[in-house]
């Protein structure tokens, strides 16, 4: 029975194989393996997907259920932040004048603006950065103040500065002297450096400075270097230590302030604005003019003054003379007529070589007027000259002291007249007074006279010693310096170097001829010059 089961199954198993390749074709067989295939892979994917979502949510209750929320850490330390950040309150005073204070807020305010906030503000919106960087220049500034206040500026502005400033300019002037000698055209530029600075090795002896004028490189680490000086000065210590904010500050005060500031203070074009800016609301009198044109021994200058004056001849020509303002136009016209007609007379005599001859003969013992030592020193444009002279000398603080004296004359006289008033109206100022004497007469001491003057005036021990005497036991007087201002003044008179050199050196002929008291050679008169004081 078992054996014909079997016969059966697989007759009945064979047939139906039969059949289905009979009905469906050979390959039905791979067909139905590949549908078997996709549908237990089919399952087998509704399987994971329903038990991912039951997963899940299960582990979400749980979640939710048993474990505290846990934040990530970034997000916890900027709500941190936040709560723990408090507005930085800054104190706007600096100088302790709102006048200057205001002005100094806004140049921080643009400072911050042109060299910080445009990149900064990339990188983050958080304020109190941009707060402690404002901070800090502002503390740097109130240590510049303060110690600003402590600094005895009188012999800085009245000695060192001017004679820094009288230094350069004999040193460009000697320099124009040695080009003008030698007739070397072949590149006035450089060749007018390169001498200027070999001019002031030899003044100077220690001291050449035509790497930094020179070399942009040389420049800026100069900067930079006086850049960490002010730093070190003004900076707190923390602050100053801290190598990335002092490099930082390094650089935007040295590239940033500093070098663009030099640039354009030293761009001529810069410098003319200014100087227009300066004068638009001076009235400059044609006289004035006149005398600059007459004076000018500068061809370039002449030239540049005929051609402006051509320009508006053309421009006034061309306009429709019919009209009320035809007499203005006229007058205008032979204005400028006779100013191009100066210019061009002025250029040929410069060309032709007589303006020049004239003034080397006039220096050279020609007949000159003579001028006293007193008028000079009270008259602001021969004085100008004298100056410049004692300067080229080495006399100027001769020169100083006794305008110092003569100043400080006038100021204790009038003091003292308003203590009298005062005195009189039953007030007493007798001791604030007398203490602004005796501390400006102590100053002039210190300045000119002590063993610690720089430049010093050396005239008789004794006399110092006595004025050293009375400054230390007796009231200070207007007349407490007038035996040794007389000193000085027979010093400046008879002393060869000063005055008497003076007469002979072409800075005198060029005073004359600003005073317009230059006589022509072949006129004949007297040798004194009155000033008309």
């Amino acid at each position: 029975m078992s054996q014909e089961a079997g016969v059966s199954i697989w007759g009945w198993g064979g047939l139906g194989v039969i059949l289905f390749v009979v009905t469906f074709g050979p390959f039905a067989i791979f067909y139905f393996a590949f549908y078997i295939l996709c549908f237990l892979g089919g399952g087998l994917a509704v399987t994971l997907l329903f038990g991912k979502i039951n997963s899940e949510k299960y582990l979400e209750k749980c979640e939710h259920s048993f474990l505290p929320a846990a934040p990530t850490a970034v997000p916890r330390a900027l709500e941190e932040m936040r709560r723990e950040s408090k507005q930085i309150k800054i104190d706007r005073r600096l100088t302790g004048s709102s006048i200057i204070d205001e002005p100094l807020q806004q140049v921080i305010q643009f400072a911050l603006r042109d060299y910080i906030q445009y990149w900064y503000y990339t990188l983050s919106d958080d304020e109190s950065f941009l707060l402690e960087v404002r901070k800090t220049i502002q503390n740097a500034l109130v240590q510049f103040a303060t110690r600003s206040k402590e600094v005895d500026w009188q012999p800085y502005f009245t000695t060192r500065l001017v004679n820094d400033f009288a230094a350069h300019l004999h040193v460009f002037r000697k320099t124009q002297q040695r080009i003008e000698d030698s007739r070397q055209k072949k590149d006035a530029s450089e060749e007018f450096v390169d001498t200027f600075f070999e001019v002031e090795v030899e003044m100077e002896k220690e001291v050449c400075r035509d790497l930094i004028c020179t070399s942009v490189k040389d420049e800026e680490a100069f900067l930079r270097d006086l850049c960490e000086i002010l730093l070190y000065l003004f900076l707190p210590p923390g602050d100053f230590h801290n190598k990335n904010m002092r490099y930082f500050l390094r650089e935007i005060l040295a590239k940033g302030i500093l070098f663009p500031l030099i640039n354009q203070l030293g761009d001529p074009d810069y410098i003319n604005q200014y100087i227009i800016w300066l004068i638009r609301d001076a009235n400059c009198n044609y006289e004035a003019f006149l005398n600059i044109i007459k004076l000018s021994d500068k061809v370039v200058e002449l030239e540049a003054v005929r051609d402006r004056a051509a320009e508006e001849l053309q421009y006034l020509r061309s306009l429709d003379t019919a009209g009320d303002d035809i007499s203005t136009i006229k007058n205008q016209i032979n204005s400028l007529l006779f100013v191009k007609k100066i210019c061009e007379t002025r250029v040929q005599r410069l060309n032709s070589g007589k303006e020049v001859d004239r003034l080397k003969l006039a220096a050279n013992f020609g007949k000159l007027c003579t001028i006293p030592l007193d008028s000079i020193l009270m008259n602001n444009v021969a004085l100008q000259f004298f100056m410049e002279y004692m300067q080229q000398t080495g006399g100027q603080a001769h020169l100083f002291f006794w305008l110092t004296v003569e100043g400080y004359r006038v100021t204790a006289q009038q003091q003292l007249d308003v203590l009298r008033s005062a005195q009189k109206d039953g007030k007493r100022q007798s001791n604030q007074t007398k203490g602004l004497l005796r501390a400006a007469a102590v100053g002039v001491y210190d300045q000119y006279l002590s063993e610690k003057a720089s430049p010093r005036v050396y005239v008789d021990d004794n006399l110092v010693a006595k004025l050293a005497e009375k400054l230390n036991y007796e009231d200070t007087t207007p007349e407490i310096f007038d035996d040794i201002q007389r000193k000085v003044y027979e010093m400046m008179l008879k002393d060869e170097q000063f005055y008497p050199s003076f007469r002979q050196n072409p800075l005198y002929v060029r005073m004359l001829a600003e005073l317009d008291m230059l006589k022509d050679p072949s006129i004949r008169g007297s040798d004194d010059g009155d000033l008309g004081m």
